[in-house]
């Protein structure tokens, strides 16, 4: 017998549409519900707020839940789904999985831990505040996870299948393509997730697209490029003008990839003699943690050469010391510089990070290094566009450290990065919709990719609701 075939085919876009955070896309098709990716809203209050009304499709209804990659703009809204009546197989790849453990327990602890503070401080308009989400419903979600791996089909129910590659965002990153048989004929659609850079340091490039009829792309950086200098040439002067101060560097990084990457820049400089030897601090259970998956999961053909000695993974120079505890965290107010601190979040949302900002922010002999996107609406944004104060738990902060933002440490393509993707694939997609991404972003990608490759492109808003069979027709 053959695959079944349904004519019904519709895909709405619930999230990370004209917006770069909150990724939840709903595929009708074989006649099962698949929701592609479950992501936590970031940002900006309005979108925030999002978080806590009720999605506009019924969770309980969701046949199964396909993740591409284990970030909490992806990952993140999961636990909440699984409070509302979700409980449907959820997908990931094998390293995913091990992270998605990691930064759900890790989200559902702040979520947790910032509803204490409220209530104990009385800042929250809310009495009491509440979490968005608990440990116990992060721990429920986890048990639906089902481990998959790269290029191999697995099923989806209705004779859909799905197939992850490799995007080389951040471990366990892809790309999954879907094969759905619908109207006489078999459709191939393919949904990005977070494309990775080429020639990054620890993560390998993405895998070339396979031919698709409809590509649904992230467009994070769809309206720019990044720098050509190194991460290492834009560090080495103002670490060794913090160095020389005795002031103290804090590093707001993302735990999973970003401070792995971090930590190997500082490595290479330390190593080169090109800065001093200072302590390093990475103080997140969750980054300490992600270390030992990435240890789990790297090899030779995924990681830069030199981060191999003696034949054996070695991300950290020497006098790192790591940090799980929250008395370890605490510690660290009452040492001086010189020295490095790395903390998540990257974008300064919440977590431990928040805690050194605020001793640390007040005093100008101290650097805040921001790496990576900074979303409208955070802390990161904030000191990027030079605000000399920041708003933390009830109150404003004064900004007199030094901030300086490091470019082309993103784990986004750039423009032409995204286009080099999108061009790798034996024919270009029929239609492409543009997601993950601010308006101009989104836009600017979607010109640019009809003036170079000729192809249908569509930029939904929030909660559009798209007929792909009349999509197919055009």
């Amino acid at each position: 017998m053959g695959r079944p075939v349904h004519d019904k085919l519709t895909l709405a876009f619930h999230g990370a549409a004209q917006t770069v955070t909150g990724s939840k896309h709903l595929l009708t098709a074989g006649g099962k519900k698949i929701l592609v990716d479950a992501g936590l809203f970031q940002g900006l209050k309005r979108l925030r707020e999002l978080n806590w009304k009720r999605p506009a499709f019924n969770p309980r209804s969701v046949d199964r839940v396909v993740l591409t990659h284990a970030h909490l703009d992806h990952v993140g809204y999961l636990p909440r789904l699984v409070r509302l009546g979700l409980s449907a197989p959820v997908h990931c790849t094998l390293a995913a999985s091990h992270i998605a453990e990691l930064v759900l327990l890790d989200s559902a602890k702040i979520q947790e831990e910032d509803a204490r503070y409220a209530n104990k401080k009385k800042y929250s308009k809310h009495d009491p505040a509440l979490p968005l989400y608990t440990a116990a419903d992060a721990r429920k979600a986890l048990r639906l996870r089902r481990g998959q791996s790269y290029r191999r089909w697995f099923e989806l129910g209705g004779g859909v299948r799905a197939k992850y590659h490799n995007a080389g965002h951040v471990l366990g990153s892809s790309f999954v393509e879907l094969s759905i048989p619908a109207a006489g004929r078999e459709v191939r659609i393919v949904f990005s997730g977070d494309i990775g850079r080429y020639g990054m340091p620890l993560h390998p490039d993405p895998q070339p697209l396979p031919a698709c009829d409809l590509l649904i792309c992230e467009s994070t950086y769809g309206d720019r490029l990044h720098t050509r200098r190194t991460a290492e040439d834009q560090l080495r002067g103002p670490l060794r003008k913090a160095f020389r101060r005795g002031g103290i560097v804090l590093v707001p990084a993302f735990a999973v990839g970003r401070s792995q990457q971090i930590t190997l820049i500082l490595r290479r400089l330390m190593k080169s003699g090109e800065i001093p030897e200072v302590p390093i601090h990475i103080d997140s259970p969750m980054a300490v943690n992600a270390t030992n998956i990435y240890s789990k999961f790297l090899n030779r053909r995924n990681v830069d050469p030199d981060v191999y000695e003696d034949g054996r993974l070695r991300l950290f120079p020497g006098r790192v010391h790591l940090h799980k505890k929250v008395s370890e965290s605490k510690r660290l107010g009452d040492l001086d510089g010189p020295r490095v601190i790395i903390s998540s979040s990257g974008m300064l949302t919440g977590g431990r990070v928040l805690h050194h900002l605020r001793r640390l922010a007040p005093n100008p002999e101290n650097l805040i290094v921001l790496i990576g996107y900074q979303a409208e609406g955070t802390r990161g944004r904030a000191l990027l566009e030079g605000n000399k104060t920041v708003k933390m738990h009830g109150g404003r902060v004064p900004v007199r450290a030094r901030t300086v933002s490091i470019e082309g440490m993103s784990g986004h393509a750039d423009r032409n990065e995204l286009f080099r993707w999108v061009s790798s694939a034996p024919r270009p997609p029929r239609t492409v919709f543009l997601v993950h991404g601010q308006p101009r972003s989104s836009r600017r990608f979607a010109s640019y990719l009809r003036r170079k490759l000729g192809v249908h492109c569509e930029v939904p808003g929030l909660g559009a609701r798209f007929d792909l069979n009349d999509v197919l027709k055009r």
